[in-house]
């Protein structure tokens, strides 16, 4: 698989395994093999329920939490018939969900009522690493081939739902299968905090979505990604195939819809504290992100690592990559930057303002509609603009350059 959507997938499907548990909690290995939903969840329930007293249960269990979290995403979606558009427009929904035959009515509310399913089970599952002590003894080996979700709803965990294959199925397009390659790792105290991040990154993603009445854009355009789901406008537009015929008449459908969800992009503000809780959101992935690297940098071994540090010479068996300490200080560079950002130190450059930058503090915490057209043309922004340091794109450039070949976004989505 390429190295840019290997790490893509591992940003989005983030099926971190657990480590070892103690004499009274069941083996963390029966929660990440079970080859059924009923097993994998009473082994679950027993973590939790070992949680409190034992750190290794509490990090099994959170990990188990937020794989559970993408079932939630990833059932909802198969359950109304989704059709993953496979690229980078609408990052919550990359599964890659098997076709669904007959799928269900969606509705608005039904749609929101995923999303925030699907958030709150991350949730708990931050909350549930966040209680892993730093000095906790944490190993545990996983195989990727046998660490799964159930894509489709049929109680499984078949080999091509596993994490291994969902990831070659990103890499090429496409449904998963089990043809993919052994991908076995270590996972240790540091990788917790790695989970952690990326529960709050989709976290702030989903209350993002959720602060903002988006019900025109759904009504108006969804039926591009659910065209058998019965929304208001399948009849009228898609064609009696559902847009499933292929060449160019299925190309064209999509173009145009895509062209009205961008138009639609224009939301209301209907929980204002969402979007105030994605800022917090993304606050926290940073000072996890600084925990991680602190906790990578501590270790002694070099066993079979997700994240490596300069310390632990090899390439990754995942991106290919190997991370030298020109890369970490870069990142750590970035993080100051992107947190002088959200804290309003720093202001966003706008291609139409020279003397003014974007407070994106305010941007969060004073939340107005939010028009993606008139955002990226200047009018809705006006509002956020202030005098100040603005970032510059030669101090952008810099960090980006530290990345050297791979590039800053290949390293971003592996590092968090």
């Amino acid at each position: 698989m390429t190295r840019f959507s290997s790490l893509l997938a591992s940003a989005l499907i983030l099926l971190l395994p657990v480590a070892s548990a103690g004499a009274a909690a069941p083996e963390p290995a029966a929660l990440f093999e079970a080859k059924s939903v009923a097993d994998r969840d009473s082994t679950l329930a027993a973590l939790e329920a070992a949680a409190p007293t034992d750190p290794a249960s509490a990090y099994a269990a959170g990990a188990g939490q937020f794989f559970t979290a993408l079932e939630i995403l990833a059932g909802g979606l198969h359950r109304h018939g989704f059709e993953s558009p496979q690229s980078l427009v609408l990052p919550l929904m990359r599964l890659p969900v098997p076709d669904n035959p007959n799928p269900e009515p969606l509705t608005y509310d039904g749609f929101r009522a995923i999303l925030v399913a699907f958030r709150d089970r991350l949730e708990t599952s931050a909350a549930t690493l966040g209680s892993v002590p730093a000095d906790a003894d944490i190993g545990m080996e996983v195989d990727l081939t046998r660490l799964g979700i159930d894509l489709n709803e049929d109680g499984q965990i078949a080999p091509d739902e596993s994490a291994a294959a969902i990831m070659a199925s990103l890499s090429r397009g496409g449904a998963p299968d089990s043809a993919a390659p052994a991908l076995t790792f270590r996972f240790d105290r540091a990788d917790g905090y790695w989970l952690q991040g990326y529960a709050e990154f989709l976290m702030a993603q989903a209350d993002f979505w959720l602060a903002h009445d988006f019900r025109n854009a759904f009504e108006g355009s969804f039926h591009m990604l659910f065209p058998r789901a019965k929304l208001p406008l399948q009849d009228t537009l898609v064609p009696p195939d559902g847009g499933m015929s292929g060449g160019m008449l299925s190309s064209e459908w999509r173009i145009a819809d895509f062209i009205s969800l961008v138009h639609l992009v224009n939301w209301p503000v209907v929980e204002p504290e969402r979007r105030q809780a994605a800022r917090s959101h993304l606050m926290e992935m940073i000072r996890l992100s600084r925990e991680d690297w602190k906790a990578i940098r501590a270790e002694t071994d070099n066993d079979r690592e997700w994240l490596p540090g300069p310390q632990q010479k090899g390439a990754s068996p995942l991106t290919g990559l190997e991370v030298g300490e020109e890369q970490v200080q870069a990142w750590h560079a970035a993080l100051d930057m992107a947190e002088d950002l959200l804290e309003g130190r720093t202001l966003l450059p706008h291609f139409r303002f020279a003397d003014k930058g974007i407070n994106m503090k305010r941007f969060f915490d004073e939340p107005k509609p939010f028009d993606l057209v008139l955002s990226i043309t200047g009018p809705a922004i006006a509002p956020y603009l202030e005098r100040g340091k603005i970032l510059t794109s030669e101090e952008f450039d810099q960090i980006q350059r530290q990345f050297g070949g791979a590039g800053f976004l290949t390293f971003a989505l592996w590092f968090n």
